[in-house]
């Protein structure tokens, strides 16, 4: 007779962020929720879209996925390339509790579609915080020479337009997390299902979303702040030319004046 345990029911779930915005209006097949748009693929899987440009695939092979994001490609815009990608494994757990091992698998009491959909959401904004922290530190990248410039030299090479687009980058990467992903808001699903906000804290947990969120927003006030900085330094000496410039002209005009003054006396 076989001493060997049951094996555990497990799928992984697969998270890409392949676009900006995804149209999830209208589509068309087994729609199992609208907000997030979740889809049922073959007869166990299932594709969980989010409007913010991320698809989190759960118990789909690599064909199926492919395909999926096929018939998604006339309702993406701003397509990412390469993809932003997250993985992780969701198993039944053998307990009547939900706990989430470090470097494990992703433990539910069941494979039910709310809990799938929670899973779905800490991962997709797991996802987004991922792209927007390599975003982040490229930023940080180019900010640092002109930092470096400005320490040593006590200016800067750079124009305005540059420091321009640092804020500007720094902005559309807040919009991003704060606005449209909105990852300190919780997954609709728990409006109906109160008793899963105990399985959501574990993956918020898990996943550090908060903290890295809260992370992401101080480096982006530090990027604001020292392109603001820089730009008014540009300004500064910018007005200090246009300064000089005018004096130079009314220096001119005055010499002009008492040539004049001094041709016409001489006649």
């Amino acid at each position: 007779m076989s001493t060997e345990a049951p094996l555990v029911p497990q799928l992984v779930a697969h998270a890409m962020q392949i676009a900006d915005r995804i149209n999830t209006a209208g589509f068309e097949g087994q729609v199992l929720s609208a907000t997030p748009l979740a889809v049922r693929i073959g007869e166990t899987g299932i594709a969980v879209v989010f409007r913010y440009g991320v698809v989190v695939f759960i118990g789909l092979s690599v064909a199926e996925e492919i395909n999926f994001l096929d018939r998604l490609s006339a309702r993406l815009f701003g397509p990412i390339a390469p993809h932003e990608e997250e993985t992780a494994k969701v198993q039944v757990a053998r307990e009547s509790e939900e706990p989430i091992p470090v470097g494990g698998p992703i433990l539910v009491k069941e494979l039910s579609l709310e809990r799938l959909l929670i899973v779905a959401d800490a991962l997709a904004k797991s996802v987004v915080l991922g792209r927007s922290e390599r975003e982040i530190a490229n930023v940080f990248d180019t900010i640092e020479p002109f930092a470096r410039e400005l320490a040593s030299l006590g200016r800067t090479s750079k124009s305005r337009v540059a420091m321009l687009k640092l804020l500007g980058e720094a902005l559309l990467v807040q919009h991003r997390v704060s606005g449209r992903v909105a990852v300190g808001e919780k997954p609709d699903v728990l409006w109906d299902r109160p008793d899963l906000e105990r399985l959501y804290a574990r993956l918020e947990d898990e996943y550090e979303l908060r903290e890295r969120e809260e992370t992401l927003n101080r480096k982006l006030a530090v990027i604001a702040e020292t392109a603001t900085t820089l730009a008014d330094i540009i300004d500064t000496k910018r007005s200090l030319r246009l300064e000089i410039i005018v004096v130079i002209l009314i220096a001119c005009e005055i010499v002009l004046g008492f040539y004049e003054i001094f041709a016409r006396g001489g006649h």
